[in-house]
């Protein structure tokens, strides 16, 4: 009888008491580029010839070794919970590395083994960020920084850097964005989208910054650290001193390293009562990350040689397609790019097709560009409006070298053709 009441009731109030989504919900921005990657999918389910430039992963397989160290987790039944932080020894595998590769001290409490880096993110700003607390995101930036700010309570505050500084954030641009509200700000060397790595001298810059004000952090993203080219070197802000190392959260992981991004391990590295806060914060959450993921994450850590050999591989894989992309590029006079030095991505100015027309169809932006280049050149870009670079494009070079080649041809022949 109660449950046909309640149904009863709720038929009949329902205009009235208009059932909502959470503001919260409501206050994230859905994806621009999820449109361009649905239609490159299903086209390719439907056999089209489709070249997709939005690859953010390796296209490589996970390690032998690796893949092994799981296999023989799952062998001696390593499949209970793990404590909410992590495994002690996966903790102590991250710790000795940022002591070998970073020259950085840190007890395995200090460092909390989340599912995946953006998760890691996620936890960063639940543990430090309060209702109308500021976070400086230097532009352009990873799209889901902002939404990850915004879920947190937290306000977003963009810094728009220069193409002439490859889109680097400055001192002095820091120093105008610090106000009484900042909490934290955000530092993704090497970058996505833009392929920026930040030199030493400019990031000790930043931190004279930051340490000029009080209860401001610096969020570290490092995924990309051993993706560099051309003799750039990945530094870690929190190097350089004692007093900027308690400022700064580490977010780091092995899926771009690896290429194990479906396993989904990330980690935190921070001061210990950062640590325990986004700890206790994934008890609740999730219980723990993965088990046998964590299994196979200290395997990645623990065997240096075949971990070398195959990191080193990649690195030159990628930056010989780095070099055949930006070969195929230049010459094109309606297209510019900055050179990466990190990551897997060159970002491709459009400046000069905005206002002109594919067969009737006006460009008026990064979007309208991706679309009009998928519908008629079969090419999946991603656009940059999500990325606070309206002006550009974004290619990942993680794709084959054919593709690549194949890809580039098809965009120059679309940009020839506008009017």
């Amino acid at each position: 009888m109660d449950t046909v009441i309640y149904f009863t009731l709720l038929g009949e109030g329902k205009d009235a008491l208009q059932m909502k989504i959470s503001k919260r919900a409501r206050n994230v921005s859905p994806s621009l580029t999820l449109e361009i990657t649905a239609k490159a999918n299903k086209m390719k389910s439907e056999g089209v010839d489709v070249v997709s430039f939005g690859a953010g992963e390796p296209d490589f397989n996970t390690p032998d070794f690796i893949i092994e160290g799981a296999k023989k987790a799952l062998d001696e039944g390593r499949t209970k919970y793990t404590p909410a932080s992590g495994t002690l020894s996966l903790r102590s595998a991250i710790a000795a590395k940022l002591k070998r590769e970073n020259g950085l001290d840190y007890a395995p409490t200090d460092i909390v083994v989340s599912n995946g880096a953006k998760h890691s993110l996620h936890n960063v700003f639940q543990a430090i960020t309060d209702p109308g607390d500021e976070v400086i995101i230097p532009t352009p930036y990873w799209l889901t920084y902002p939404e990850l700010v915004k879920l947190a309570g937290g306000v977003p505050v963009f810094v728009h850097t220069s193409p002439e500084d490859d889109f680097r954030l400055t001192a002095d641009e820091l120093e105008k964005a610090v106000t009484a509200k900042t909490k934290a700000v955000l530092i993704n060397t090497p970058n996505n989208p833009s392929g920026a790595v930040y030199c030493e001298k400019e990031l000790r810059r930043l931190a004279e910054v930051v340490l000029k004000h009080g209860g401001i952090y610096v969020i570290s993203d490092e995924i990309y650290e051993n993706l560099v080219y051309d003799g750039a070197k990945a530094v870690s802000i929190a190097s350089f001193s004692d007093e900027i190392k308690q400022r700064t959260i580490i977010v780091n992981g092995v899926s771009k390293t690896f290429s194990m991004t479906g396993w989904r391990i990330g980690y935190t590295a921070s001061n210990a009562e950062v640590a325990k806060a986004i700890s206790g914060l994934q008890s609740h959450m999730t219980s723990n990350p993965n088990t046998i993921a964590q299994y196979a994450a200290e395997a990645a850590y623990g065997n240096l040689e075949k971990g070398g050999e195959f990191l080193g591989g990649m690195v030159k894989e990628f930056d010989a397609r780095r070099k055949l992309l930006m070969e195929k590029l230049d010459g094109e006079k309606e297209l510019s790019y900055i050179r990466p030095h990190g990551a897997f991505y060159v970002m491709v100015g459009i400046k000069q097709c905005l206002g002109r027309k594919y067969k009737g169809r006006l460009i008026d932006g990064a979007h309208a560009f991706a679309e009009a280049l998928l519908e008629s050149k079969n090419v999946a870009v991603i656009p940059c409006e999500s990325f606070g670079a309206p002006y550009f494009i974004r290619l990942s070079y993680a794709i084959s070298r054919d593709d690549i080649a194949k890809g580039a041809d098809r965009i120059k022949a679309f940009v020839n053709e506008l009017c």
